[in-house]
């Protein structure tokens, strides 16, 4: 599938931003161990398809995906307790028990366990939230978070706790630290010829974010799925990102299951994808509130990729210094990825109580957003 249209495009209107009623009260993000690409690809070794029996070296790696370093820690994130911790340091800021938190909404495309939500059950128990809270939780990767803000806008939470999680380590490399088959050598998964670059590309990382609803916040939501219509066109019906394997169509045990439950990349039409989807959020923002980026103190970016966040960038003539960016350094850690940008300059001192930020995200699904959002005053 990808951007062809099937037939006439229908006549639906472009998402438009609404208002958005909350304040960012407490963040948190864990990346674990940061390690060299040099050091990821030694342990990783990816075939060199131009070398038979030869792998690629770090600097090989950096060439062609920018990425100089990886947010990469299985061990430390064997199971979910870091996510447990971290959701737990975004209600300590936030000032909040756990009796506080009226909503849940929790992000993945990697979860521990893959049935039932049993992620967000087992999270819920530890943090001792209320049995009468109901768990949601979310399949999804890079947009996530701009789904996670629209739920929790359309639920008219109070007090909602958003957790995020990719931990591509897991899902992708064994306990030597190798590729597993089915991003080391795959036939049978369409995209299996350059299968390696999802570990490659994706990483490691936690943040959690609570949101509570106020009265005074005078914030902006976009929310968009691209699925009826997207820029004037044709709805978007590739997912961007491929895993066929695991469910009802390709069951665990059956021929080629295993090659097909893994994360394939659609690269052509994710790059289209998300140069097009953030510049639609751009626009959107500028408006519903004309001049928003000299409003906000600061822009966060999905790192999708270190060469696309810097093309829209210079697109849309946004200063770096405005627009901080970690994927050169880590990779792309999907839904966490702008949560972990607003925790390190919290970190640093960079944001003051009261500021206004923008998260704006595109990913797989397709799907994409932003929102405007004041961080709360004491």
């Amino acid at each position: 599938m990808d951007f062809s249209a099937t037939g006439p495009a229908p006549l639906v209107p472009p998402a438009d931003a609404e208002p958005f009623p909350y304040e960012i009260s407490g963040a948190h993000a864990d990346l674990g161990t940061i390690v060299g690409m040099d050091d990821w690809a030694r342990r990783a070794r990816v075939p060199d398809r131009h070398r038979p029996g030869g792998h690629l070296s770090g600097a090989t790696v950096t060439k062609l995906l920018g990425v100089r370093g990886k947010s990469w820690d299985p061990a430390h994130f064997e199971h979910l307790g870091p996510v447990v911790a971290v959701a737990r340091q975004a209600m300590d800021q936030a000032g909040l028990t756990p009796a506080d938190i009226t909503d849940v909404v929790l992000v993945t495309c990697t979860p521990y366990e893959v049935m039932l939500d049993q992620d967000a059950f087992a999270l819920m128990r530890r943090l001792g939230i209320a049995d009468r809270v109901p768990p949601v939780q979310l399949g999804a990767g890079c947009g996530g978070l701009a789904r996670a803000a629209a739920v929790v806008s359309a639920m008219r939470a109070e007090r909602a706790l958003v957790v995020a999680y990719n931990i591509t380590s897991r899902v992708s490399t064994g306990p030597d630290g190798t590729l597993l088959p089915q991003y080391a050598e795959n036939t049978a998964h369409p995209y299996g010829k350059n299968m390696w670059a999802s570990p490659a590309l994706f990483s490691d990382g936690v943040a959690a974010l609570v949101l509570r609803r106020s009265a005074e916040a005078d914030g902006v939501l976009l929310y968009s799925r691209d699925s009826q219509s997207f820029d004037g066109g044709p709805g978007v019906t590739d997912p961007l990102i491929h895993f066929l394997g695991g469910g009802g169509s390709h069951p665990p045990g059956t021929e080629e299951a295993d090659e097909l439950s893994a994360y394939g990349m659609n690269s052509p039409e994710i790059r289209r994808y998300y140069s097009t989807g953030m510049t639609l959020n751009h626009r959107a923002l500028e408006a519903a509130r004309p001049g928003y980026l000299k409003e906000i103190t600061r822009l966060y970016t999905h790192q999708a990729h270190p060469f696309l966040v810097d093309a829209f960038l210079a697109e849309a003539e946004i200063p770096a210094e405005k627009a901080p960016g970690n994927a050169r350094t880590i990779g792309n850690i999907a839904a966490p990825s702008t949560i972990a940008l607003l925790h390190a300059d919290q970190e640093t001192g960079t944001l003051a109580p009261g500021d206004l930020v923008c998260l704006s995200v595109v990913g797989s699904g397709p799907e994409r957003g932003a929102f405007l959002a004041p961080l709360a005053a004491g």
